[in-house]
This record gives structure tokens, sequence and C-alpha cells, in this order.
């Protein structure tokens, strides 16, 4: 199932997830550092939804209150609760 997440504080405007169950499928950023965020969506690739978000949530960029893997982590939420998983 594919989820659109509009991202706020980044320099990326959205990350699109596909996720089969809760193994993340794929993860593409819109905008944002390209070579960055093309790394970020190969490791996450296969993952738990879940690990990711305890992996990354509450990281920051710089002085920013979130960051690009940060907002993966509400994104991901997100698209859990959608779907119901816990």
């Amino acid at each position: 199932m594919e989820y659109h997440y509009r991202t706020k504080g980044t320099c990326s405007q959205e990350i699109i997830i596909d996720l089969e169950g809760d193994t993340i499928r794929s993860v593409n950023f819109i905008g944002g550092c390209n070579g960055n965020l093309q790394g970020i969506g190969s490791l996450v690739r296969g993952m738990n939804a879940d690990e990711v978000i305890r992996r990354c949530r509450g990281i920051r960029c710089g002085a920013k209150s979130t960051s690009c893997p940060d907002q993966l982590a509400k994104a991901l939420l997100q698209a859990k609760k959608q779907t119901g998983l816990k």
C-alpha cells in the first residue's frame, strides 16, 4: 500500500512510502538532499516499520527541531494508524 506524507520543517516536501504489512518495500523523498535521502530509502528497504521509527524518531537537523529521518518516522506512524497496524 502506498502512502504520501507532506513533510514539515525540512528541505524535502513529501515522502512516498510503499508498505507491505509492516515491512517497508520502498521510500522516496521529494526534494531535499538527493544522495542522502536515496541512501536512507535504500537502507530502510525491507525493514520493519517499527524498527525504522525507533531508530529515526527524534533525529534533528542542525538547529531544526526535526529532520528527514524524523519526518520518515512520523510518516510511518501515520501510515500505521491509517491501516490499523499496531
